[in-house]
């Protein structure tokens, strides 16, 4: 163990629960990364206690939310929603993560299965990939024709618009990864029996079709960053990192504080 001269706040830290968890669940003790680990899960529940607040305020003032998260295969899209969910009332938000789209799906309007999943007021609405799957892997990925993803891109910052006009919050995150770190949890999860089942043939192309994702993912930066509803960049190499950043953006983007203050 590193010799290190630990202050009363970290050595509480590193005896709560979280600080224990991080410290002993490696097979190999490292103090200074359980300091870290712990760190960042001790802020994460702070903010978690926020995140019941804003739900509250969601639920009694009956708004609608919906928060988009994209990004590349393994980016941590999955385990950022986790952290935003674990501790808010599972009857008022929805998780979203649409397979395929059915025969009937195909023929309709492509956003119809899409507002199908929309939030009731009172409701919070956590989309795991989105609409955007026709801006980039679809495109990449040959499932859908040109003329398809050429009538979305003309018809989605609409879309957007009257989500909002309707009084909705719509934020939106995209989860960017390194070519190498993608890489490398790739590799984790097919080392992880637990994990295997996280791997889709197009995630087994990603790597392969790197630079084709990168071209239609500026595309739709360049065509879908709009003021009424703004791309946010979340930096997500260090998952705790990019968790904390978007929580914090979250909190920062629906005015639920200044309900406390006036009713304070």
């Amino acid at each position: 163990m590193s010799k290190i001269k630990l202050t009363e706040k970290e050595v509480e830290l590193l005896n709560s629960k979280v600080g224990l968890h991080a410290l002993l669940k490696p097979k190999k003790v490292n103090l200074e990364k359980a300091l870290y680990i712990a760190g960042h899960n001790d802020e994460i529940k702070k903010r978690q206690e926020e995140l019941i607040k804003v739900q509250q305020w969601v639920i009694e003032e009956r708004k609608k939310v919906v928060v988009v998260f994209e990004g590349r295969d393994a980016a941590g899209k999955g385990g950022a929603i986790r952290r935003f969910t674990e501790y808010i009332n599972p009857r008022h938000f929805r998780i979203v993560a649409l397979d395929k789209p059915t025969e009937d799906e195909r023929d309709q309007w492509f956003f119809q299965r899409y507002i199908n999943q929309l939030p009731k007021p009172g409701e919070i609405v956590f989309f795991d990939r989105s609409w955007y799957n026709r801006a980039v892997v679809e495109p990449v990925n040959g499932f859908c024709t040109e003329e398809e993803y050429h009538i979305f891109m003309n018809q989605v910052n609409e879309f957007e618009k009257m989500l909002v006009e309707s009084d909705t919050y719509l934020i939106k995150y995209y989860f960017s990864i390194s070519k190498e770190e993608q890489a490398t949890r790739f590799s984790d999860i097919r080392k992880n029996p637990l994990k295997r089942w996280k791997m889709t043939p197009v995630d087994a192309k990603a790597q392969e079709l790197w630079d084709e994702y990168t071209h239609y993912k500026q595309l739709m930066f360049d065509k879908t960053d709009t003021d009424h509803a703004p791309w946010v960049i979340v930096k997500a190499n260090q998952k705790l990192e990019a968790r904390l950043f978007a929580i914090n953006h979250f909190l920062e983007t629906i005015p639920y504080k200044e309900a406390i203050e006036i009713e304070a």
